[in-house]
């Protein structure tokens, strides 16, 4: 099936992991359901969970419940305007962003393979349930203060388009939640006298971070700047959308 949202053999449960970590409300996926041939099952996430739908090919039509499609293209269209009712609560869902196959990911970044680990028919029992999802990453930092300008590490998370930082790794409130989507750049740093620094810079503040080694640096300004790509990306697809 040449379908860039068509993820093959993909499991429940996978489909949750991906759809739940990396998706958003009205992301969705198809994959072959096992129950029998011809079976598939759309599976579709609402704000905090996903819902599986069943879709059975007839080799002429696509069956939906009651409703017939002569292509999948044609399914999507109608309930991208028209929402689907999940579960008994009666949440109503819509199709909204297809959850690619292939997903563009920083190519130095580790956790791809928790992605290829889902896609290549690993057993439920294979996934760590605390797998890290698709670009995220975490680690100890050294920042340097707003105002008294003395250096401390700190333990840093990055998940969607948000970097928190925490007082230690054991630690449960953040000290602060960044916003990436108000950060303009991110670059490596030569003024600080340490080694391994980078900043992001912020409207209102350019923070200073260091690595522990070059390499680690250059990872984290991989992935921020994928990640402030990726921002760029949809902002620019949104104002195309309202323009067009």
């Amino acid at each position: 099936m040449a379908l860039g949202w068509y993820h093959g053999n993909l499991t429940r449960h996978a489909a949750e992991a991906l759809l739940l970590s990396n998706g958003q409300d009205g992301s969705y996926l198809l994959r072959k359901s096992n129950e029998r041939e011809g079976l598939y099952s759309l599976s579709v996430r609402g704000k905090d969970s996903v819902k599986h739908f069943h879709v059975e090919h007839t080799g002429t039509s696509f069956k939906f419940g009651f409703n017939e499609f002569s292509s999948l293209k044609e399914l999507v269209t109608h309930f991208a305007n028209q929402p689907l009712i999940g579960s008994e609560t009666g949440t109503l869902i819509v199709l909204k962003h297809p959850y690619p196959w292939q997903v563009e990911e920083p190519s130095i970044y580790e956790s791809v393979r928790v992605h290829t680990a889902m896609q290549t028919g690993r057993t439920e029992s294979d996934l760590v349930p605390n797998a890290p999802s698709l670009g995220t990453k975490e680690g100890y930092l050294i920042k340097q203060g707003k105002i008294v300008k003395s250096w401390k590490t700190r333990w840093f998370t990055l998940h969607r388009y948000e970097l928190k930082y925490f007082k230690d790794q054991t630690a449960t409130e953040p000290i602060r939640a960044l916003d990436l989507t108000e950060c303009s750049a991110v670059q490596f740093d030569y003024s600080q006298e340490r080694v391994n620094c980078f900043c992001l810079v912020f409207p209102l503040r350019t923070y200073y971070l260091c690595a522990k080694t070059g390499i680690e640096a250059d990872e984290w300004i991989k992935i921020l700047r994928w990640k402030l790509s990726q921002i760029r990306k949809q902002l620019e697809e949104h104002n195309a959308t309202l323009s067009s």
